[in-house]
C-alpha cells in the first residue's frame, strides 16, 4: 500500500504519510480490504507451500490472510510503522523495509508475487523487479484503482481532493495503470505472459461519520490533504461528506471500482 521512489531518502516521507497512525490504518482502514485480498488469493490461486511474497505490504492482513492458506509468506515496505504490525502478526513470516524497486531477494525466490494497490503509475519499475524475483512460471496477481468517478463510493475519497493541485495531479498519475490497456502494456513489456484483468469486490464499511474520518485520515493522501488544509479542516469535510451517506441502521458503504490483474512468468525465461 506504501509507494517508495528509488531513492532512500523518501522512506521517511512514506513512512510519515502511511505509518504515523498505522495503528489507526491497522484496525480501521485496512480491515475493509479484506475482499479485494481474498478474491485475489483465489484468483492467483495461493495454496500451502506457495512461496509468497507480498509488495507494499502496509501492515500485513494480506500476508495474514495468504498464510492462513498456507503460503510461506514474506513482504516489503517503505513504512517502518507498518512493517512493525505486520511483523507483530506474523511474526514468523521475513517481512522488511526496503524499496519495492530493489528488493533483497534472490532471483526466482517466490512462486507467488502480490501486491495490493501498491504498484502505481508512477513506480513502473518496480514490475521488473517482481518478474525477477518469481520463479519461472510463477504468479502474479496485484490490484489498482479502476473507474472511481463512476463508482458508487467516490464519495469517499472526495477529501483526499483537498491536497494542492500538483499532489491531486499527482495522484492521478498514480491510478493510471487502472485505466484500459495500460495495466496489460505494463505487464507485457516487463516480459509477463497470460494477462488477464479482473472485477475485484472492494467496499468500505463504517459505523459512522467520526470512525470512517479517523480511518480516512490515517493514510497517505489524506496525510498529503492535511499538509494542505490543516488535519481539523480535513477531519470536519470528511465528516460533513459522510453523513449526506447515512442511512438508519445501515453502516456506511462505500463500493468503489478496483481493477486486478493476473499475470505468470514464462516457464522458459530468459532472464532467470
Amino acid at each position: 500500500m506504501s509507494e517508495v521512489g528509488r531513492d532512500s531518502k523518501d522512506w521517511t516521507v512514506v513512512d510519515e504519510g502511511w505509518g504515523r497512525e498505522a495503528v489507526d490504518f491497522s484496525t480501521l482502514s485496512e480491515p475493509n480490504n479484506c475482499r479485494e485480498y481474498v478474491a485475489m488469493h483465489h484468483f492467483v490461486r495461493v495454496d500451502a507451500g506457495d512461496r509468497l511474497l507480498d509488495v507494499a505490504c502496509g501492515s500485513g492482513l494480506a500476508i495474514e490472510l495468504a498464510r492462513l492458506r498456507g503460503a510461506l509468506c514474506a513482504g516489503i515496505d517503505a513504512s517502518a510503522r507498518l512493517v512493525a504490525v505486520a511483523r507483530f502478526r506474523s511474526p514468523e513470516c521475513d517481512i522488511r523495509v526496503g524499496d519495492m524497486h530493489d528488493l533483497p531477494w534472490e532471483a526466482g525466490a517466490f512462486d507467488v508475487v502480490t501486491s495490493f494497490r501498491g504498484i502505481w503509475g508512477t513506480t513502473p519499475d518496480a514490475v521488473a523487479e517482481i518478474r525477477r524475483v518469481l520463479r519461472p512460471g510463477g504468479r502474479l496477481g496485484l490490484t489498482v484503482w479502476g473507474h472511481i468517478k463512476v463508482s458508487p463510493g467516490a464519495w469517499a475519497l472526495a477529501p483526499f481532493r483537498l491536497a494542492s493541485q500538483e499532489k491531486v495531479d499527482n495522484q492521478a498519475s498514480m491510478v493510471s495503470l487502472g485505466r484500459p490497456g495500460a495495466g496489460e502494456s505494463l505487464l507485457e513489456a516487463c516480459g509477463f505472459v497470460d494477462i488477464r484483468r479482473v472485477e475485484v469486490p472492494f467496499a468500505w464499511e463504517f459505523a459512522d461519520p467520526e470512525v470512517y474520518a479517523r480511518a480516512l485520515a490515517s493514510t497517505g493522501p489524506a496525510y498529503e490533504a492535511m499538509q494542505n488544509v490543516g488535519p481539523d479542516a480535513f477531519h470536519q469535510a470528511a465528516v460533513d461528506q459522510a453523513r449526506a451517506q447515512v442511512r438508519d441502521g445501515l453502516p456506511l458503504r462505500a463500493e468503489i471500482n478496483v481493477v486486478g490483474y493476473l499475470a505468470r512468468k514464462p516457464e522458459e525465461d530468459a532472464q532467470k
